[in-house]
Formats: structure tokens, sequence, C-alpha cells
């Protein structure tokens, strides 16, 4: 029993506020239910269906302000992976940021905008002759190279002197889910350090006449919450980046740390400390870059989730209640993280307020897989019905991007929130949406 228990009318205060971490700044809950920038999640959900993912522009501003504050000589490049719409990219470029992009796809979306080429980034571990076709007609500025092939291939299809940055695998644990660990060996990813791939991959790079190599690329993993990690992968590029010197008489000037910072999906989780990692990963490349005899190379970082996460509350409507299942209109078809990682989620009544007891339930969806789960031992009042709206946060980064039709289920829109005002991003799929590729 806890004190809330105790003293009801504590317990009532306690339901009414919203922890800041796993909520937009400025998401508030009152006796109508939850207000997002000044719009009611029942507004939202009347207006544009359910489910529906809300995004507060304000949210993912503020969030590339605080890297551009707190890395002011850093290239911060927004890792478009993680949610990739016009609006988005938009709010980035405006913001200063650069961009960095996975596929010809997500350069499309790019190109539509405006985005400066001269601040893109183009990686990935398989890039198809049409991606790398189309970075080269964009003019990106960088492509990260991945595998020997691929170097292979790039260096035959550029036609000017394309500037590259070698993906190097620096054996260093994040320790994150194995699904979304990405800078130890023995992965699909970069060029190991160990065993001398990395120094091959060099080489290959330097003898392709149409390609200049002009940096390093390494990135750990994602949801990493400790700065440790990224401060060993920084000393050992750089000392690479001085093995590198002495072996081919060039002085690298550009290091990618990557990105993976995590953001708290949870109440009470620890949030990434981004001053201390700007100091650290500062501290950690000069004093080795003085060491091995070389400038300070110019960085880089990627953080993708940790600007748009945060800023992202996907709404549902309640269909079915039995059994201690709690089952909404929407499930692993908007929100694949849970199957795929395990991932939790904290999850609230957003449609009014409600004085009942509370009890532990499964909110699941709609798709037919048991782990068509959306968050367990999850606190909702016992009477939550169908009909009920029910509000889940940090749903801005990689939701959208992993949705999918799973039983021919449409996706849902993107609305963006800011200053009382509501305005569609991305529109809801429609079933003529699916058939129009489907041509029998």
């Amino acid at each position: 029993m806890t004190l809330a228990d105790v003293l009801p009318s504590m317990g009532k205060s306690l339901r009414a506020k919203l922890d800041q971490d796993v909520w937009p700044l400025g998401t508030s809950i009152g006796p109508d239910g939850l207000c997002v920038a000044g719009v009611s999640a029942n507004e939202l959900a009347t207006r544009f269906g359910t489910p529906v993912y809300v995004l507060a522009e304000d949210e993912v501003r503020r969030r590339c302000r605080a890297y551009r504050t707190a890395l002011p000589e850093v290239e911060v490049a927004y890792a478009g992976k993680s949610l990739t719409c016009k609006a988005v990219l938009r709010w980035v470029a405006e913001e200063g940021l650069s961009l960095d992009v996975c596929s010809a796809g997500e350069l499309a979306v790019a190109r539509s905008v405006g985005f400066p080429a001269t601040r893109i980034l183009m990686h990935g571990n398989v890039k198809t002759p049409e991606d790398l076709k189309a970075a080269l007609a964009y003019e990106v500025d960088r492509i990260v190279v991945d595998s020997l092939d691929e170097i292979a291939q790039l260096g035959a299809l550029a036609r000017y002197p394309q500037r590259v940055l070698v993906r190097v695998t620096p054996g260093v644990d994040g320790h994150t889910h194995k699904a979304i660990t990405t800078g130890v060996d023995n992965q699909k990813f970069g060029f190991p350090l160990s065993g001398g791939a990395a120094a091959e991959a060099v080489a290959a790079v330097l003898a392709q006449p149409s390609l200049r190599l002009a940096g390093l690329h390494c990135h750990i993993g994602s949801q990493v919450s400790t700065v440790a990690g990224y401060e060993e992968a920084a000393r050992r590029m750089v000392t690479f980046m001085g093995q590198i010197r002495d072996t081919h008489g060039i002085v690298l000037r550009e290091l990618d740390l990557g990105g993976g910072h995590a953001v708290p999906y949870l109440p009470g989780e620890p949030t990434f400390d981004l001053t201390g990692y700007a100091q650290r990963v500062r501290v950690a490349v000069s004093y080795t870059a003085a060491t091995v005899g070389l400038p300070v190379p110019h960085l880089t970082i990627e953080p993708g989730r940790a600007v748009v996460a945060p800023a992202g509350i996907t709404l549902y409507r309640v269909v079915t209640v039995k059994n201690g299942f709690v089952a909404v209109d929407g499930g692993m078809s908007d929100n694949m993280r849970v199957a795929l990682y395990g991932a939790k989620y904290c999850v609230r009544l957003a449609g009014r307020q409600s004085n009942a007891p509370l009890r532990t339930v499964t909110v699941v969806g709609r798709h037919c897989e048991a782990g068509d789960v959306i968050a367990e031992d999850v606190p909702l009042p016992t009477d939550v019905h169908a009909g009920d709206l029910l509000a889940v946060p940090m749903t801005g980064a990689y939701h959208h991007s992993l949705a999918s039709n799973y039983n021919q289920v449409c996706r849902p829109p993107i609305v963006a929130v800011r200053d009382g005002q509501s305005r569609l991003l991305v529109r809801r799929e429609t079933e003529d949406d699916l058939l129009a590729r489907d041509l029998g």
C-alpha cells in the first residue's frame, strides 16, 4: 500500500502531475484530460482520428538548440532514420543542424525540402547502387563507406572527388540491447579495428582516384546511457588516425562519433548527460590528439532519438477491456519497438480525469500476434472502458519510421502541435493507398 492509497486526495494530486522527463515540455493534465502545446488530446483525436502520432514542434526545436548550445563547435547531424518527414527536416535545417540519411528514399525527402547537400551525410551498412547514385546526383557532402565492395562500387560511380568517411568498428560495447549494439566486432556494421580490416579499408579508399578520404566514422549503439563508451571510442579513433598518418602520410581532419544518446522512456529513468558528454568527449579527443601529435579533428555527432523521441505522443482509442487486458485500435503496426527490443512505455488516461482506484493491466494492440503489446504492468483506473482515450509518450522516434501495414492496417498520421494550433504533417494512410499498389 502506498501513501497515495492511504491519502486519496494525495493520490488524486499525483495523478494530475506529469513527469516532464517523458512528456513534451508544456504538456498538462486537467479536468478535460491531456493537453499538448495548448491543444487538447480530445480535440486531436476527434479531428484526426486514432491512432495518431502527435509531435510537439517546440520540443524538437528546443532539443536541437540544446545540442547546438552544448557543442557549438561540433557539427550536429540529425539522424534522419529516427523520423523522416518534410516538416521535421525543415525544422532541423532551420535550427542549423546537418542531416544523415541511409537511403535514396530518405534523401528524396531531404531533396524535396531543399536541405543543403553540403550538410548531408549518407551512411548505412548496405547502400544499393540506387542509393549511391542518388547521393552522387545530389552531391551530398560525405558518404560513409561500410564495405570493400561499396568502396569499389562508389569509386567506379563517382565522377568527381567524392568525400568519404570510413566507418570503423572500435570494439567498444555501448552496453545496450544486443539488437542495437553496433560498436563491437562480429556484427554487420563497419570495419573492425582489430584484425586490420579498418586499415585495409583506408588503403582501399586511398587507391580510388575518385574518392577523397576526409575522416573516420564510428557508432557504438543506440540508447547508450553512459559517456564512458564514447570517450573510449574517441580515444581509439584518434589513435587510429595517428596510425593512418604514420602509414600513409596523410592527416585526417574529420571524426564522426555517431549518436545513440539514450532517452528515458519511463519516469525515473536517467537522462543522458549532454553537458558531461560535451566536456568529456572534447577532453578525450584533444588529449589523444596531442599524445599522437595530431591537430584536433573536427567533430560530428548524430543524435536522432534524443531530438525527436521526447516530442512525440501517440493517442489510442480503447476498443475493449477484458481479463486484465486493455486493447486499443493500434499496436505493433505503429510501434514495433516493444516486439523488437522489449521496449518499455508508460500509458495514461488522456481524454478525461478519473478518481477510480488504479489496477495494473497490459495494454495490447489489435494485431494477430500474442507479442502485439504496447505496455505491460500499467496502472490505469478501474473504470477505463471502450471509447476512452489513452496516451503513450516518448513515441517521436522509430515509430513512424518502423510502421507497417500488418493485417493491412493503415498507418497513422503525424500531427504537429504548437501554440494552441495543430496541423497535419503526414496524412493517414487509406485503404485506397493499400489497393493502389496491388495490381492484381
